[in-house]
C-alpha cells in the first residue's frame, strides 16, 4: 500500500525550511482569497491564500494546474482539502498543490472541523462581551450612554462576531470586539495623564469607532467587503449609525458633533481612511489608541503564529517590517 500523505495545520506547514522542499503533506483549509490574476504571457493564474486557525500562507496556481478549475468551482469561503509539495518563493512558503477537493456540506458538521479553521483571539469572545457592556456601562452622561446603547441595541450580535480588518490587524472572528475592548481598557489607563480629555466621550468614541465594520465586512470563514462597505466605507457608516442614535437619544449638538468627529477622524491621515484630521482633544486621543492597538495586535498575532524555527516573522505590511519573534535572551524561534 502506498504511504499515506502528512496531514498538516498551517503552523506546522511554515516551521519546514529550504531542505524540506518536495516534501508532500495534506491539509484541510479555508480558501480566504482568490484573485484572478494574468501573466505576462497571456496566461491566467490565480493567486491564493490558505488558512486555519493558526494561520495562512499565500502560493499561485496557474491555468494548467490539476487544481484551477476546482478551486475556481470552490471559491472564497469554501473548505477544501489540499495535498502538495512543500516549495518556497522569495524564502515565503508557497507550496505547489497536486489534488484538491471541496469539502461537501454534509462533512462541515465533523466535531471540531469548524473550530480548527476558524481563527479566534486568545480572550474567550463571552467573556470580552461582558467587559465590553460594562464599558458601556460606565459611560455616566446618560444621552452618550443611551447613543451607544442605541448602536448596539442595533448592531450588537453581528459586531460581537465581526472581525477588525480584511487582513491587517485583528482580522478573525470576535477580532473587532477584541481591538474595541483592548482600546477601552487604555482609554481607562490613560485617561489620568490626560485632563483635557473628556472621559465619557473619549469613551464612547471608542466604542463606536470602528462600528460601521459590522456592516462593511460580511462572509463566515473568509472575510469580504460588503456593497455599502465598498461604496461608503466603515469610517461613513460609523458615522451614520451614531448620528442616527445620537439624535434618537437626544445627545446635545456639541457632543453628538463631536462623537462624530472622533469617528471621522480615527483613521488618523486621509490616505488611511480618515474623513478629517482629528480636531478636538477626544479625536486625538482615540486615533492614537486606535493606532497603537492596531499595530500592538498586528504584533500580538505574529507572535502567536510564529513556527517554532523562525528568528523573524514574514515581512508585516502594517509595519513595513518583519518582527523578531525570539523571546529576549531566548534562542531562535522562542516566543
Amino acid at each position: 500500500m502506498p504511504e499515506e500523505t502528512p496531514v498538516y495545520i498551517v503552523r506546522d506547514l511554515k516551521a519546514f525550511d529550504a531542505g524540506s522542499t518536495g516534501r508532500p503533506f495534506s491539509s484541510v483549509l479555508v480558501v480566504k482569497k482568490l484573485a484572478a490574476k494574468t501573466a505576462s504571457n497571456g496566461n491566467a493564474f490565480y493567486s491564493l491564500e490558505f488558512g486555519d486557525r493558526t494561520g495562512s500562507f499565500t502560493c499561485t496556481v496557474f491555468n494548467d494546474s490539476p487544481v484551477f478549475e476546482v478551486l475556481k468551482a470552490a471559491g472564497e469561503g469554501a473548505v477544501v482539502r489540499l495535498e502538495g509539495k512543500i516549495d518556497f518563493y522569495q524564502g515565503r512558503l508557497s507550496p505547489r498543490l497536486t489534488k484538491a477537493a471541496a469539502l461537501p456540506e454534509s462533512e462541515l458538521s465533523a466535531p471540531g472541523l469548524l473550530d480548527n479553521l476558524v481563527e479566534t483571539p486568545p480572550e474567550d469572545g463571552v467573556a470580552l462581551w461582558q467587559e465590553f457592556e460594562g464599558f458601556i456601562g460606565a459611560i455616566g452622561h446618560d444621552e452618550l450612554r443611551m447613543t451607544v446603547r442605541g448602536v448596539f441595541d442595533e448592531i450588537g450580535e453581528t459586531f460581537r462576531w465581526s472581525p477588525a480588518a480584511v487582513a491587517m490587524h485583528h482580522a478573525y472572528r470576535h477580532g473587532l470586539l477584541e481591538h474595541t475592548v483592548h482600546m477601552a481598557r487604555a482609554c481607562r489607563a490613560l485617561l489620568p495623564l490626560y485632563q483635557e480629555v473628556d472621559a465619557d466621550l473619549a469613551l464612547a468614541g471608542i466604542l463606536l469607532h470602528d462600528t460601521g465594520k459590522a456592516i462593511e465586512y460580511e462572509g463566515t470563514l473568509a472575510t469580504r467587503r460588503s456593497r455599502r462597505g465598498i461604496l461608503q466605507g466603515h469610517v461613513v457608516l460609523g458615522y451614520q449609525l451614531a448620528r442616527k442614535h445620537g439624535i434618537k437619544a437626544r445627545l446635545d449638538a456639541d457632543r453628538l458633533e463631536r462623537l462624530e468627529h472622533i469617528i471621522l477622524s480615527h483613521q488618523g491621515e486621509p490616505e488611511w481612511g480618515a474623513a478629517v484630521y482629528a480636531a478636538t482633544p477626544e479625536a486625538v486621543f482615540v486615533s492614537m489608541i486606535d493606532n497603537l492597538d492596531a499595530k500592538m495586535g498586528m504584533v500580538q498575532r505574529a507572535l502567536r503564529q510564529a513556527a517554532g524555527t523562525d528568528e523573524f516573522s514574514e515581512r508585516l505590511p502594517g509595519l513595513s517590517a518583519q518582527l523578531l519573534t525570539r523571546k529576549l535572551g531566548g534562542p531562535p524561534g522562542e516566543t
